[in-house]
């Protein structure tokens, strides 16, 4: 039995001026983040900067929701504070990634399967009990010559559907995400033609297993040039493919979808969110759930001294305002200027 309340939640993390931060990288994938600053990732770093984003003021004035890692959930703040009773006393939901990566799919060494549903029902009844209220899994999907195939796709699909399911069970709302990734020298004509059949068959699976779509989010990738393509399309064009995408693809009872930035850099997805905002209204709210586009340069300023947490935070908080404005199609190049 799914709880009633998973409706208003799925609507809260896309309220009006608000989206998502992905805080959710792999133990792995921090490592290298860190490394780029200069910091070894040890668990007490991991902390300190998990607790620097989350600790900032004022962060629930753009941010619905931070999407968590599985060490993040169970840890606490210097003070002894969960981060995530830190995040839900401002205001903001905890979530949390329920899938453990992307492996070789079998019979196709060329595509992933995403894996975690071993176990999954027992780890979300955890995971509600250590606060969290959404969930998140990521199909990775990549363009090359025939592919994404017919059977990456509806295994793909199949795992996702049966994560949702799984956490409508246990009164969470799972956010969706087929990404179809940046990477490649494909046009964005061949990106949207990947998107449509990836989001078709996603749909398809989610209705076949009774997914509630209410109470549901989707997290795609944006209609969007490949990053090594000689043409790369403005953000206009970006616009137009996506929202023409979503609108043949996604159905309306959706009530939001929350999109990521798949390496754009943080302008680039601010800008590119306002230009789909700027076509009006569409039947979902049109959001963000950003990780490296709403983080990589609070990081670089913070550098792993603690003499620079405020200013760190102060430039979360920037880009976070600056994507809460192109919810609104309200952002323009003058308002980074004036932050500077």
């Amino acid at each position: 039995m799914t709880t009633p309340d998973i409706n208003a939640i799925a609507k809260s993390l896309v309220a009006p001026g608000k989206g998502i931060l992905a805080a959710d990288e792999s133990t792995g994938t921090i490592a290298k983040r860190l490394d780029s600053i200069n910091v070894e990732s040890t668990e007490d770093t991991r902390r300190a900067y998990r607790e620097l984003l989350f600790g900032a003021k004022g962060l629930s004035d753009h941010v619905s929701g931070v999407i968590l890692y599985d060490e993040t959930i169970r840890q606490k703040t210097e003070a002894g504070v969960p981060l995530g009773k830190l995040l839900s006393d401002q205001g903001v939901h905890p979530g949390i990634k329920v899938d453990t990566g992307a492996k070789v799919l079998a019979a196709s060494p060329e595509e992933q399967i995403t894996e975690g549903l071993d176990g999954l029902r027992e780890r979300l009844a955890e995971y509600a009990g250590l606060g969290a209220k959404f969930t998140k899994w990521r199909a990775v999907l990549r363009i090359a010559h025939a592919k994404p195939s017919p059977y990456c796709l509806a295994a793909n699909a199949d795992a996702l559907a049966r994560f949702a399911a799984l956490s409508q069970e246990a009164g969470l709302v799972p956010i969706v995400e087929p990404e179809v990734l940046m990477d490649g020298e494909h046009s964005i004509e061949r990106c949207q033609k990947k998107t449509a059949k990836a989001l078709q068959t996603v749909f398809e699976e989610l209705f076949r297993q009774r997914v509630r779509l209410e109470g549901m989010l989707l997290k795609p990738n944006m209609v969007i040039s490949g990053l090594a393509c000689e043409t790369q399309a403005e953000a206009g064009e970006i616009a137009a493919r996506t929202i023409e995408t979503l609108r043949r693809h996604v159905p309306a009872a959706v009530p939001g979808i929350v999109f990521l930035s798949g390496g754009q850099s943080e302008e680039d997805a601010t800008r590119n969110l306002n230009a789909i905002n700027a076509l009006g209204p569409q039947p979902w709210e049109l959001s963000f759930s950003y990780g490296r586009a709403l983080q990589q340069s609070a990081l670089k300023a913070w550098g792993g001294e603690t003499g620079n947490v405020t200013a760190a935070q102060a430039i979360l908080l920037h880009r976070a305002r600056m994507n809460g404005a192109s919810r609104s199609a309200s952002y323009n190049a003058e308002m980074e200027k004036s932050a500077a």
